[in-house]
């Protein structure tokens, strides 16, 4: 999330459409360059959440665990930093995307404290989720939308 550049956005929401219960210690996942993906109303992503740290393009993501499948219920953009929470309870935040079975779908990986899973966080199918902006990302971006918008409308751009 850049400030200068991306402005505030929706808060996404998913529902669980297969509850995964693995956990895997050499996965080797490979985190994508992207610090974003925008996802279409309909899609279905594999959420999955890690201790790992590293952000950096080709990253590779070992300790996992698998939480499920979502359908997402509107389009938007998922960003690194987003915060996931499943129900009302805080998950962790998005630490990229690895791509390996994509097109088919994305991983979303999600740092957590410890690596959960589905059946770690007892989940059910049609569980709903949520996908937002940390709320301090949230400000500057409002901040900055606010700021940049008035005076690039009156320039004419």
């Amino acid at each position: 999330m850049n400030p200068e550049e991306d402005g505030p956005k929706r808060t996404l929401t998913a529902r669980l459409v297969k509850v995964l219960v693995h956990h895997r210690h050499e996965r080797g996942m490979s985190l994508e360059p992207h610090a974003s993906r925008c996802v279409r109303a309909g899609d279905v992503h594999e959420l999955v959440t890690t201790d790992d740290v590293e952000t950096a393009s080709g990253s590779r993501i070992d300790r996992v665990a698998f939480v499920g499948f979502a359908e997402f219920d509107r389009g938007g953009v998922i960003d690194r930093g987003d915060r996931l929470r499943i129900g009302d309870r805080f998950v962790g935040t998005v630490l990229g995307f690895d791509a390996c079975h994509f097109p088919n779908h994305y991983n979303i990986l999600i740092h957590a404290e410890t690596p959960l899973s589905g059946s770690d966080l007892d989940l059910r199918p049609e569980t709903e989720l949520s996908f937002s902006q940390h709320p301090e990302v949230q400000e500057a971006a409002t901040a900055a939308a606010s700021g940049a918008g008035l005076s690039s409308h009156r320039r004419g751009f």
